[in-house]
């Protein structure tokens, strides 16, 4: 037994016990195991044939090498190691997401001191914004929880997020008849009440599914009418095959229908766009009076980004030309992998992303059946579509699909895709 006391002004104000170690926020348990974790358990006891090498589709880590570029700005800012780095970052990095915003989202008007700030990654900022913007006090001096609308299936972080922020998820499922965008036509109006953050993902991951004008148009008019804040993940739009149409973004949907960046956050990240995941760079912009407040905790919370990767950030934000050949790689690794994938399965090419969402039910078995076969027989790892949604009226909307991550290079992608229709064929 420990007595752990407090004191301010030498007056005991706080003391309790401690018995069999320190007490934790009970919201933790409320977070479900990540989907990798997931699926190393659903492997663990499974023996891959040896007569294949491992090709793994699971994870949506790229793997299409750094650009040179960014390489040669890390290494010429290593004197930044030196220096503690300001949350808000510098004015120049400020200055080139700026920059960028308004060349790729043909925006009119962004304040780089007011409405951009960099980030340590969009997953930090993802989770840290629910933080910042949910008010669970005041929902439930109410009397009812706040709640955080979801994209199911989905990235988990939002889930996270909303749990310990001390909210209510709600999911909605996406509509395969409209490729995968989320009916909120199902959400209930006292729901929508209670509303306080809504997560859009645009490309959607897993689905790959891109929001229309339309789309937009109803999320706004109901942020409008229940005076919710949007969080729109955008950190796969630089990822797409039409070079005549890019992903629309939530910031320039709100531009074309004559709309301020009112209750609008948008979220991006280098990770995908410039092959630097391990950077950890990325940028929120919009809503200048919430990102002064966003700008605040992350101060405490002691989120910056490192001199260096600043540095090194401003000169991939300002290059197109390898962003350019990053999208050129995918579109003919989706180009050649989905022609071959359809001879056996449900498949068809996303909007936009890196993921392509393949119905498996066609086979006769479940998501984690048909992933533990095809890893013991083809040693091809692929993810369950349910470990990336929730389970809602019975049904868990992921259960008849599989996600793989197409970032491997162009020949293990064929390879793999190879053994994956002669797996179904030998069904």
């Amino acid at each position: 037994m420990a007595i752990l006391s407090f004191k301010h002004n030498g007056t005991d104000v706080y003391s309790r016990r401690r018995y069999k170690g320190l007490s934790v926020n009970p919201r933790l348990e409320l977070l479900q195991p990540y989907p990798f974790e997931k699926l190393n358990a659903l492997l663990d006891d499974v023996t891959p044939s040896l007569e294949y090498s491992s090709i793994n589709f699971g994870i949506g880590e790229p793997k299409h090498p750094t650009p040179a570029l960014i390489r040669d700005a890390v290494h010429a800012s290593l004197d930044g190691l030196s220096l503690y780095p300001a949350t808000a970052g510098t004015l120049p990095l400020r200055y080139a997401i700026a920059t960028w915003l308004r060349r790729r989202y043909k925006l009119q008007s962004v304040d780089p001191s007011a409405d951009v700030l960099p980030v340590v990654g969009s997953r930090e900022a993802l989770f840290a914004f629910a933080q910042t913007v949910i008010n669970s006090n005041y929902e439930s001096s109410k009397g009812f929880q706040p709640v955080v609308v979801c994209p199911n299936p989905g990235y988990q972080i939002y889930e996270g997020a909303a749990l310990l922020a001390g909210a209510q998820p709600y999911y909605v499922n996406s509509n395969h008849m409209r490729h995968y965008v989320c009916d909120y036509s199902t959400v209930p109006d006292d729901v929508w009440a209670r509303t306080q953050l809504i997560y859009v993902c645009s490309p959607g991951n897993p689905t790959g599914s891109v929001l229309g004008l339309d789309d937009w148009r109803e999320i706004f008019s109901l942020s409008d009418r229940f005076g919710f804040v949007i969080a729109s993940d955008e950190c796969y739009a630089e990822i797409y095959f039409d070079e005549c149409n890019p992903p629309l973004g939530g910031l320039q949907a709100a531009c074309i229908l004559g709309r301020s960046f009112e209750r609008i956050v948008m979220f991006s990240s280098l990770s995908k766009r410039s092959n630097v995941p391990g950077m950890r760079s990325g940028c929120v912009a919009g809503d200048s009076s919430l990102l002064k407040r966003f700008l605040l905790f992350r101060t405490y919370h002691g989120s910056a980004l490192s001199p260096v990767y600043q540095s090194a950030s401003i000169a991939a934000w300002n290059d197109e030309q390898h962003v350019f050949d990053n999208r050129q790689r995918y579109a003919k690794k989706f180009a050649t992998i989905t022609p071959i994938l359809s001879r056996v399965l449900d498949v068809t090419m996303p909007d936009a992303g890196f993921y392509l969402w393949i119905r498996v039910s066609c086979t006769g078995l479940d998501d984690r059946t048909f992933a533990r076969r095809l890893y013991a027989d083809y040693n091809v790892i692929v993810l369950p579509g349910s470990y990336l949604a929730r389970t809602t009226y019975c049904a868990n909307p992921g259960c008849d699909y599989v996600r793989l991550a197409l970032v491997l290079n162009e020949a293990e992608c064929i390879e793999g895709a190879h053994r994956i229709v002669e797996f179904c064929q030998g069904l």
